[in-house]
């Protein structure tokens, strides 16, 4: 058992914290208590956290693009197209959100954030899903992944317990894997790429062997391609959702030849966040049944 701090020891201890006070970087006192701990204790100290960070829950779908991959600014935005049908995805940063006016704006679908990893709910989850429905669009709900924090089929499994569920009723779109940028620190979560594929699929296979529908993926095209080493084994079977704010689609990730939506800026009216379907109404009515 390691014993008592002597008199000179705690002498320094109040010696050099009240150097510390006198300073006036936060940083800097908190660095130097900490060795302080680690000269007392004789174990490591956890590094404190740098402030820069978001607080767990709080990311949203598409949190990394703007950081990461920029906005085309000078361009204008895509046209509208009758052959695509306007949507618009939603989090707790929105809070109660006015589907009304959303609805008379032209827009038809809304995907609401429900879970992150296997501990975080949106609050504003139940205003959202059903608000959205009420108002006459098809909703569904997506899973903002954390793949550092526990297993794909893990999560997948708290998403589908908290709001992320399918049925065939013509007005509930498939569940949406939202897979981007760590805001929390390492951008592809500490995982090497053969590891990034590899929870990718797990939190798919049980998605599917749940509900009998296969997910959706979001996703970047850059993110993609480093993370998961553009990785080309999904396109034959998952719906793509691909981020990226300016008039035109840029290149997709291996294994898709066409998108099934876009969100495609960050900046739109009532909501920020808005998307195209790549189809007509028709279309994403026969979507949502599968």
């Amino acid at each position: 058992m390691r014993d008592e701090p002597g008199t000179g020891q705690m002498d320094l201890v109040r010696n050099s914290v009240s150097r510390i006070r006198g300073r006036s970087h936060r940083w800097l006192a908190t660095g130097a208590l900490a060795g302080l701990l680690l000269f007392l204790s004789g174990s490591p100290a956890m590094p404190e956290p740098t402030g820069d960070a978001p607080a767990r829950g709080s990311a949203y779908m598409g949190i990394g693009v703007l950081a990461h991959d920029g906005s085309s600014d000078t361009l204008p935005p895509p046209p509208p197209r009758a052959s695509q049908t306007e949507g618009v995805d939603v989090s707790s940063h929105q809070g109660d959100v006015d589907w009304a006016a959303l609805w008379g704006d032209g827009t038809r679908w809304a995907y609401t954030k429900a879970t992150e990893g296997t501990s975080y709910t949106n609050p504003y989850f139940t205003q959202q899903y059903d608000g959205s429905y009420a108002s006459g669009m098809i909703r569904g709900a997506y899973h903002f992944a954390t793949p550092d924090t526990a297993g794909g089929a893990a999560q997948a499994d708290y998403f589908l317990a908290h709001g992320g569920g399918w049925s065939k009723d013509g007005k509930t779109l498939p569940g949406v894997l939202d897979i981007e940028w760590n805001p929390y620190g390492d951008a592809c979560y500490g995982k090497s790429q053969s590891a990034m594929v590899s929870w990718i699929r797990d939190f798919l296979d049980r998605y599917r062997s749940r509900t009998g529908r296969d997910a959706v993926i979001y996703t970047a095209t850059s993110w993609w391609t480093e993370c998961t080493g553009n990785n080309a084994g999904f396109g034959a079977t998952n719906p793509l959702w691909v981020a990226r704010y300016a008039s035109t689609v840029g290149t997709l990730p291996a294994g898709w030849s066409a998108y099934t939506m876009w969100q495609y800026t960050s900046t739109g009216q009532t909501v920020g966040d808005h998307d195209r379907f790549n189809g007509s109404q028709d279309r994403l009515k026969d979507f949502a049944t599968g």
